[in-house]
């Protein structure tokens, strides 16, 4: 019998220990169970390293997630920010590390409540599916099979909307993709460096620049993205796919 291996990172300590009871019944299921995002990258890392490597992941949505007073739900931070590359580990950042470090581990999002954005933001992290926190063991039973056969499993009343939402972000994507392309590679080159979160001196440093050079053309990408800020510069540029300058190169060539 093939056996499927599955983690439950939840951090209600109850629910995590049932749920995980609830499936170790079945006779083809081994299924273990971490309490935060750091414990579940360690299980992963120590049983890819070991020869047998989950299948499965079943993550809480609010992993992580605590209460702000009168700011909404905030991601707890983790005490070693460098830990596998993640600062913040709530359920969805859990996802997308997981899916890139570990990219044949299936994941599956478990929720308290229908959510199309945060359903649509765990499908593009990479998640396999959105399930209900409530809903029956057969059901979760079929999804974790279906998931393992390349299925994306969401509730049929979201469908619709994550679609929707989905689309759009497509689209917002698309154009910033187009706004990006209308700068000059140096001007790419700074935004790189802006988005790797280096200051004027620090990238005219690093470009062999001047300082005053290097503020002309952060001016100029601002001017061409549409945006008043660093701040929505970053955004735009992350959406639209820039990634970070790496600050270990050093392939810049001083100019006059």
């Amino acid at each position: 019998m093939v056996r499927i291996r599955v983690l439950v990172v939840d951090d209600h300590r109850i629910f995590a220990e049932s749920l995980a009871a609830a499936l170790a019944a079945e006779p083809d299921v081994d299924v273990a169970a971490a309490g935060s995002g750091p414990a579940a990258l360690r299980c992963l890392e120590r049983a890819a390293t070991e020869g047998r490597a989950y299948d499965v992941m079943l993550v809480d949505a609010d992993l992580g997630i605590v209460a702000g007073a009168g700011v909404g739900p905030v991601a707890r931070a983790v005490p070693d920010s460098g830990e596998a590359g993640l600062g913040l580990v709530d359920g969805i950042s859990l996802v997308a590390g997981v899916r890139s470090g570990q990219p044949s581990v299936r994941c599956v999002v478990l929720a308290e409540k229908d959510d199309p954005s945060r359903a649509a933001l765990a499908l593009q992290a990479g998640a396999s599916g959105w399930v209900a926190k409530d809903c029956s063991l057969q059901r979760l039973l079929a999804v974790i099979r279906g998931v393992l056969r390349d299925e994306t499993h969401l509730p049929p009343a979201l469908l619709t909307s994550v679609l929707r939402e989905l689309t759009a972000a497509r689209k917002h994507r698309t154009d910033s993709e187009r706004l990006v392309d209308s700068l000059t590679p140096r001007e790419l080159e700074v935004l790189r460096c802006m988005v790797a979160g280096l200051g004027r001196k620090a990238v005219a440093e690093r470009l062999f620049l001047s300082p005053h050079t290097v503020r002309t053309h952060m001016q100029n990408v601002l001017g061409k993205l549409g945006v008043h800020s660093t701040l929505a510069a970053v955004a735009l540029a992350r959406r639209a796919g820039v990634g970070p300058a790496d600050l270990g190169e050093t392939d810049a060539v001083r100019v006059g």
